[in-house]
């Protein structure tokens, strides 16, 4: 028998996870037809979506769900018996094999309580509790829409008016990626059918077609599709062994997509409306699990002062895959805010205990931020690849490394206390 290296069996079971995930596409499989939308509008937003398990049975799985869980038992048996049951990198790789595994399970429900079952279990709950605390994800959301309703009709600056075409930020990404870290590593187009205004892809960003955008959407696109999503799938893909970083199941959901609102947070590119988008989310995810239906939701983010076919949309992320009647939604966009926490207080963390280099490996791949001091062990015995493509800030720490030391200090201070004396000096004078 040909000995075979410990580099040469991560390599191997890592290409076997690329490849059996492959046609696993978990919102292709969920998507709403644009005809759904017309029709809803059509009978004046007063009846459910014509969505059900039978709408669904007619978007047809790239795979046999039978097979393709054989397969991934195939693999995980591959995996114990190659790296046994105590090696690091192989529980890792098996708890990918797991998710495939429970994807399959959630694609087959679509429409039913079996999907939300499966979503739940993969992607969390807005009851959840966050790391470390008594606070749930609820809590949380709760807290920040009582703060950021308090920003309405305040004027912060400029305005940041929708009047950008499409074509027109198609055109002004690709110079902002032609001169930075990315440079001639990403692409940039126009794409239809889309549910949110962009998207990125293992090397491309895709724009919604006949849009309008404001500059500020412009920087988020840059700094979320592109510095975060786009760059992390690109130093997957160069992992020159563990390529299986390269794709994200859902355990990276939250690290990847709490890490763009970060890098939105860093670059001051967000605003309050945008923040206020993503966290009514998380509402809109508790009320549907607690029994609200597509109306319900729908007249909620009316209500909420979104446009029609806004609300029409943000109701559609709620439920698609899911069961319009209520009880089931997809909990997927909790991801946003809860990875927001748990990157950012990764990186504190990192930062008092006087760890920063470990902080950049938040970007070697599609990950989970508690992989990162793992993946970062790894890369010392020469497994993992160092990160290639990172953001200005995370190039060089000295910045994120003071701003997180202030906020480390700062946790310590008694809000309660700092709130009465400002508290009497606001009430006094404005």
């Amino acid at each position: 028998m040909i000995w075979t290296s410990y580099k040469e069996k991560i390599k191997l079971l890592s290409d076997k996870i690329v490849e059996v995930q492959k046609p696993i596409h978990v919102l292709n499989s969920v998507k709403w037809d644009q005809s759904i939308e017309a029709d809803f509008f059509a009978h004046k937003g007063k009846e459910l979506p014509k969505i059900d398990s039978a709408y669904y049975q007619k978007i047809a799985l790239d795979f046999d769900p039978d097979k393709k869980r054989q397969e991934l038992n195939a693999l995980a048996s591959e995996i114990e018996r190659e790296l046994g049951r105590t090696d690091d990198l192989g529980l890792l790789m098996l708890e990918m094999v797991e998710q495939y595994h429970d994807l399959t399970f959630m694609l087959e429900g679509r429409g039913t309580k079996q999907f939300y079952d499966y979503a739940r279990k993969l992607y969390g709950s807005p009851k959840d509790k966050l790391f470390g605390g008594e606070c749930t994800i609820s809590d949380q959301g709760h807290a920040l829409y009582k703060l950021l309703s308090g920003f309405e009709n305040k004027f912060l600056g400029r305005d940041y008016p929708k009047e950008v075409s499409s074509d027109e930020v198609v055109k002004e990404l690709q110079a902002r990626f032609a001169k930075s870290f990315l440079k001639d590593r990403i692409a940039v187009e126009i794409s239809d059918g889309l549910v949110a205004d962009a998207a990125a892809g293992s090397d491309k960003i895709k724009i919604k077609e006949d849009a309008k955008f404001s500059r500020k959407d412009i920087d988020i696109f840059e700094v979320h599709e592109g510095w975060v999503h786009v760059s992390t799938t690109l130093n997957g893909k160069a992992q020159r062994i563990a390529r299986f970083l390269s794709k994200g199941p859902p355990r990276c959901a939250s690290t990847q997509e709490g890490l763009a609102i970060l890098m939105e947070i860093l670059t001051f590119s967000t605003y309050p409306l945008r923040a206020r988008t993503i966290n009514d989310r998380i509402l809109g995810i508790e009320k549907a699990e607690d029994g609200a239906d597509f109306l319900d939701i729908y007249q909620f983010y009316q209500i909420e002062g979104y446009t029609e076919v806004e609300a029409f949309r943000n109701a559609m992320r709620v439920f698609r895959g899911g069961d319009v009647k209520g009880g089931a939604p997809f909990t997927k966009d909790i991801s946003y805010c809860k990875g927001f926490v748990e990157n950012y207080n990764f990186i504190r963390t990192a930062i008092r205990k006087g760890r920063p280099e470990i902080v950049p490996f938040l970007f070697a791949g599609k990950l989970h931020v508690d992989d990162v001091p793992l993946l970062y062990q790894k890369s010392l015995e020469g497994i993992i690849s160092v990160p290639e493509l990172l953001p200005p800030h995370f190039q060089d720490l000295n910045g994120l490394s003071v701003w997180m030391s202030f906020s480390n200090f700062l946790n310590g201070v008694d809000m309660n206390l700092v709130s009465e004396h400002y508290d009497s000096l606001f009430q006094k004078h404005l």
